[in-house]
C-alpha cells in the first residue's frame, strides 16, 4: 500500500446473488467451529537426483593387431584377420554394455529419487494432466485439482535470503522458486494485485495508482474508500476467478484486493471481503474450512492476502525488527498451511502458489523534492488532480500553460555537473508524457493515466514545502520495477512444481545446461531450482493450466507458452 496518509478502512461485506449467499452461510457456519489443523509432522524428503554415469569409450589401441598384415582370402583379395574381427565385435559389445548400464543406473536413480520424493508427500507421478473434473483420492475422499494463490504484500525477494523463512525455503526446495517477480509499474498494491489476477499491465487493467482520477466518469479511485473503489467500472480485465466461474469451477476469494462483482456480473462463489489486521490463524482457519467442504461444495480456485509484512515495512523500514518479526510469523503461516494439506494427504492434489505484489525500499532518510521550488506557488496551484505517490500523475487544470510548467520539470530533471559543494551531481527524477513513457512500463495507453508523471529516483520522495516529512515512512514502494528492491517474490509447491522438477532432473547433464542458459534453471546443493526473473503478467495463465481451464481463459499480456516448459 502506499505509505503516503496510508491507512486502510475497514469495509462492511457486500452482499452477494442469492445463489451464493446459501455457499457463504456454510462457510460461516464452519468458521464458528475450530479449524481442522493437524499436528502431523510432515516426511523428511529424500532429494537424490540422477547423477551422470560415465559412457562406454572407444576401444583401446592394445585391441589392435597393427603388426600383423591382412590375410588374403584364397582368390587374393585382402580380408580382416580373425583377431582383428573379434576385437572389433567385442568392442562393440562393449559399447552396448556402457550405455546399457548408464541407462539402467539412470533409470534406477531417477526412479529412487521419485519414490523417496514422492513417497514423503503423497505425490504420483504423472499429474500434470489432472485437472478439470478428474478425480484424486486422498484416501479418503475424492478431489478436483485445486489451486491456492496466498499473496504476501510487501514480501521482497531477498528477504527469503535472511534466513527468518526456513519453512517457505523448505517448500521451495520441495517446489519451485523464483530469483525474483518482476512486478507491474506503477509497484504498488492495487495495480499488482490486479495484474496478478488478470494477466495484464495497468494501462489495460486500469488500476492505474491506488488512487487515480478518472476523466471519463468524472470519480476518483481512492482503494481504502471502499463504497467507491468496489464499483465494477474501475476494474477491467478478466480476473481468473471470472474466467474459473465461466468453466463451472468454484471460486473462494478471502480478502484479494478487488470487487466483489465484475460488470460482467460474475462473482467468487465465496467472498470474504477485506478486514484490516485479521490474525493468521483465522485466515487458516477459513481456508482450511473451504477444502475440508463436500466435493460439490469446495472451491477448486482460493486467493488469499495478508498485508501485515507490508504494513511492518512501511512503519519502520525494510531492515528494521518488525519487519524480521513479521516475516518470521507469515513462515509460520506457510508452514502449518503446508502442514495442514500435508496432513490430509494433498500433496498431489493441492498446487500452492505463495506470491507477492512488490517489494520495499528503505526510505528513512530521502532527499526531498520540493515541487513547489520547480513549478512555483502558480504551477503548484494549478494542479488539478494528483494521482499515485511515490510516483507521481499531474493533471493541470484546463486553464493552466501546462506546457511551460512540463518544461520547468524537465529542466529540473536534468543531471547538474556538479552541485554547490563540488560533488558530482545525481538525477533525482524523471518526467514523462504519454508520448515519452518509457515502453517498458507499459504505461501510456489509457486515459487514466495522467497526462505528466514525475517519477523519483531511489532515494528521493516527491513533496512540497508545506507538506515536509507529513506522512512520510520508513519504507515505501513504487519506484521503478526494474530495481530489485521492487522485486516480489514466487514460491510454489504442489504436483506442478513436483513435475516440473522431475522433467528437468530427466534432462540429460548437457540439454540441462543448456536450459540453464535459455531457460533459466539453477540447481544447488540443497536441491533447489530456481527460475530467473519473470514477470508477475504470467500468473494468471499459469493458474488457469493448472485447472484446465485454458479454453476459457481471457487474452492476456503474458507470454503465449511461458509455462509449457514446466508443464
Amino acid at each position: 500500500m502506499p505509505s503516503k496518509n496510508k491507512s486502510k478502512s475497514k469495509s462492511k461485506a457486500t452482499k452477494t446473488q442469492a445463489k451464493h449467499e446459501k455457499k457463504y452461510s456454510r462457510v460461516s457456519e464452519s468458521e464458528e467451529r475450530e479449524g481442522l489443523l493437524y499436528d502431523a509432522e510432515a516426511a523428511k524428503h529424500s532429494r537424490l537426483g540422477p547423477k551422470g554415469s560415465a559412457m562406454g569409450g572407444a576401444p583401446d589401441g592394445d585391441y589392435y593387431d597393427s603388426d600383423e598384415s591382412d590375410l588374403e582370402d584364397g582368390d587374393g583379395r585382402k580380408g580382416w584377420s580373425r583377431r582383428k574381427i573379434v576385437c572389433t565385435a567385442a568392442g562393440l559389445i562393449a559399447l552396448l554394455v556402457a550405455g546399457a548400464m548408464t541407462n539402467c543406473i539412470s533409470r534406477t536413480l531417477t526412479r529412487s529419487w521419485l519414490d523417496s520424493n514422492s513417497a514423503s508427500e503423497g505425490y504420483v507421478e504423472g499429474v500434470q494432466g489432472f485437472g478439470g473434473d478428474v478425480l484424486r483420492s486422498n484416501g479418503t475422499h475424492d478431489f478436483k485439482r485445486t489451486v491456492l494463490i496466498v499473496s504476501i504484500d510487501g514480501l521482497r525477494a531477498d528477504y527469503l535470503d535472511r534466513g527468518l523463512t526456513p519453512h517457505l525455503l523448505d517448500i521451495s526446495k520441495q517446489g519451485l522458486r523464483a530469483k525474483s517477480m518482476k512486478p507491474i509499474f506503477p509497484t504498488l498494491t492495487f495495480p499488482n494485485h490486479w495484474a496478478l489476477m488478470t494477466g495484464l499491465y495497468a494501462e489495460s487493467h486500469g488500476i492505474v495508482a491506488n488512487n487515480f482520477w478518472d476523466p471519463a466518469s468524472k470519480e476518483e479511485f481512492h482503494y481504502n474508500q471502499i463504497a467507491s473503489c468496489w464499483k465494477p467500472n474501475w476494474w477491467l480485465g478478466e480476473p481468473m476467478w471470472e474466467s474459473a466461474e465461466k468453466a463451472d469451477i468454484i471460486t473462494a476469494n478471502l480478502m484479494w484486493p478487488g470487487p466483489p462483482k465484475m460488470m460482467s456480473g460474475a462473482s467468487s462463489t465465496y467472498f470474504v471481503p477485506w478486514r484490516d489486521r485479521v490474525p493468521l490463524d483465522e485466515k487458516l482457519d477459513q481456508i482450511i474450512s473451504w477444502i475440508d467442504l463436500p466435493l460439490q461444495e469446495r472451491p477448486q480456485l482460493i486467493m488469499a492476502y495478508e498485508p501485515s509484512l507490508d504494513q511492518a515495512g512501511h512503519a519502520t523500514g525494510p531492515n528494521s525488527k518488525r519487519v524480521n518479526e513479521t516475516l518470521v510469523k507469515v513462515d509460520q503461516f506457510a508452514r502449518n498451511l503446508h502442514k495442514s494439506l500435508a496432513a490430509r494427504n494433498l500433496g498431489s492434489i493441492v498446487d500452492i502458489i505463495f506470491v507477492s505484489d512488490h517489494g520495499m525500499t528503505d526510505t528513512s532518510h530521502p532527499t526531498h523534492v520540493y515541487m513547489d521550488d520547480i513549478l512555483g506557488e502558480d504551477g503548484l496551484a494549478e494542479i488539478e488532480h494528483e494521482d499515485g505517490w511515490p510516483a507521481m500523475g499531474l493533471r493541470f487544470s484546463p486553464a493552466a500553460n501546462a506546457s511551460k510548467h512540463l518544461e520547468r520539470l524537465k529542466e529540473a530533471s536534468k543531471v547538474r555537473g556538479k552541485n554547490g559543494d563540488g560533488v558530482e551531481g545525481t538525477k533525482r527524477f524523471s518526467v514523462y508524457t504519454h508520448e515519452t513513457m518509457p515502453e517498458r512500463y507499459h504505461f501510456r495507453k489509457s486515459e487514466r493515466i495522467a497526462p505528466v508523471y514525475v517519477v523519483p529516483e531511489m532515494g528521493y520522495v516527491l513533496t512540497t514545502r508545506a507538506e515536509g516529512d507529513t506522512g512520510m515512512s520508513k519504507g515505501n514502494h513504487g519506484y521503478d520495477n526494474n530495481d530489485p528492491s521492487m522485486h516480489a517474490m514466487f514460491v510454489a509447491h504442489g504436483p506442478f512444481s513436483h513435475d516440473a522438477k522431475i522433467l528437468h532432473q530427466r534432462r540429460s547433464v548437457s540439454r540441462r545446461a543448456a536450459a540453464s542458459a535459455k531457460d533459466g534453471w539453477h540447481s544447488t546443493a540443497e536441491g533447489a531450482y530456481i527460475m530467473q526473473t519473470f514477470q508477475n503478467v504470467e500468473i494468471y495463465n499459469l493458474v488457469l493450466k493448472l485447472l484446465g481451464a485454458q479454453q476459457h481463459a481471457a487474452p492476456t499480456n503474458g507470454t503465449t507458452g511461458f509455462w509449457d516448459r514446466y508443464l
